[in-house]
């Protein structure tokens, strides 16, 4: 079994001490820095862009996880390589053509994240998952923290497996959507490594992240 990994959503830390938020994040051992990048237009949210993420990457010692929730996204992969995204993920809903899309990440040497939201099928990017790193798999409709968990998802990660273990393919599944202790169990029993969180990991236990973030990889 793949070892857990815990990819911190920054959605939910303290804006206002956004560098320190990420410092300490390293320090209670997360493997890697989840950052929502929403445009008002492909979700119903705003957030940050290149820029902030160049500033907040020199506070990290671990992989930037960089989820970009915007349309049209193709253009804007450069900007967010340039700004240190070290896993660039998108969605195939938001560019013209999702192979095109994947041959620009992996040009610029990032490793590939597609993200299939809760009523995405697994078909839509069957044919391309052998140049895939990582899918994310949502388990909330993208663009607002804090949601319920939706565990219909739950079958995609099956499926996804399923297809990963027949053609003996090496891409990882995230999974990101209201995951708290409990639902997390079940992420990772349908087979998801990397689970990101945010509400549980900056608000339960008073706070103490590493304590959350440990609790969340043992489950």
């Amino acid at each position: 079994m793949k070892k857990i990994k815990i990819s911190p959503s920054i959605l939910s830390a303290d804006f206002s001490q956004l560098g320190n938020e990420i410092k300490r994040l390293c320090s209670a051992g997360a493997d890697m820095i989840h950052v929502d990048v929403m445009d008002g237009h492909f979700v119903p949210n705003l957030t940050i862009g290149p820029p902030v993420i160049k500033a907040l990457k020199k506070s990290s010692s671990i992989p930037f996880d960089v989820h970009l929730m915007i349309s049209p996204v193709h253009k804007y992969i450069e900007s967010y390589a340039n700004a240190g995204a070290d896993i660039i993920t998108i969605h195939p809903e938001a560019t013209d053509d999702i192979n095109d899309s994947i041959d620009k990440i992996r040009s610029l040497k990032k490793k590939v994240g597609v993200s299939l939201n809760p009523e995405t099928k697994v078909e839509i990017i069957e044919k391309n998952l052998n140049k895939i790193d990582l899918i994310l798999i949502m388990s909330v409709n993208p663009g607002f923290g804090g949601q319920k968990f939706m565990p219909e998802v739950l079958s995609k990660i099956k499926e996804l497996v399923e297809i990963r273990n027949n053609k003996k393919l090496n891409f990882e599944i995230e999974i990101d959507g209201g995951i708290n202790f409990d639902n997390a169990k079940d992420a990772v029993a349908a087979g998801a490594n990397i689970l990101v969180s945010g509400t549980t990991i900056f608000k339960s236990n008073n706070g103490n992240i590493k304590k959350n973030i440990d609790l969340l990889r043992s489950v």
